[in-house]
């Protein structure tokens, strides 16, 4: 069994190990951290005589090994992070043009209907939380973001009639004259 002063004072060739391995110095606190409680958690499988650096430092690589093998095991595979930054958006036309037809709707709305409307389900606030930051009832948060998507569903409704039947006419047009 060894002492507490002998592995404290292996800690800077440790610490310098660690860093070796993990090339980051959080780290290789952590790695340090994590072989300093497994090397006393251990303590009773030391065997007199043997080199205490040597020791914990084979603790540290068995931990950093472990630690890579998890990260490239689940991590790489599994963590969506990467994928979702890589991954654009590709808006068609289409969308844009629906897109902007929404944002003009809710420019029409009364600042109190948009306010709402934005509060709930844009920024996905709940309804007692919009309540208290406008200082009004949770009944009339709900009344009022009824009435704001009743009254833009009938924007966008009127919007799309009228944008269909312009496209029909011409598409006709088209085909008589074809």
């Amino acid at each position: 069994m060894f002492t507490d002063n002998q592995l404290v004072s292996e800690m800077d060739r440790l610490k310098n190990f660690a860093l070796r391995l993990t090339k980051n110095d959080a780290n290789a606190d952590d790695l340090l951290q994590n072989t300093v409680l497994r090397a006393f958690e251990k303590r009773d499988l030391f065997k007199e005589g043997s080199n205490v650096f040597s020791w914990s430092s084979k603790i540290m690589y068995n931990l950093f090994v472990s630690d890579y093998r998890r990260k490239v095991k689940f991590e790489s595979q599994y963590d969506p992070e990467p994928a979702i930054n890589s991954v654009t958006a590709n808006v068609d036309q289409e969308d844009q043009m629906m897109l902007q037809e929404v944002g003009e709707a809710m420019n029409q709305l009364s600042e109190e209907h948009r306010e709402i409307l934005v509060m709930v389900t844009v920024q996905g606030m709940k309804y007692d939380e919009t309540a208290e930051k406008l200082n009004i009832p949770v009944g009339t948060v709900r009344s009022r973001l009824s009435r704001a998507r009743n009254i833009l569903a009938e924007m966008l409704d009127d919007n799309n009639k009228q944008g269909f039947s312009i496209s029909n006419d011409a598409f006709n047009d088209n085909r008589i004259a074809a």
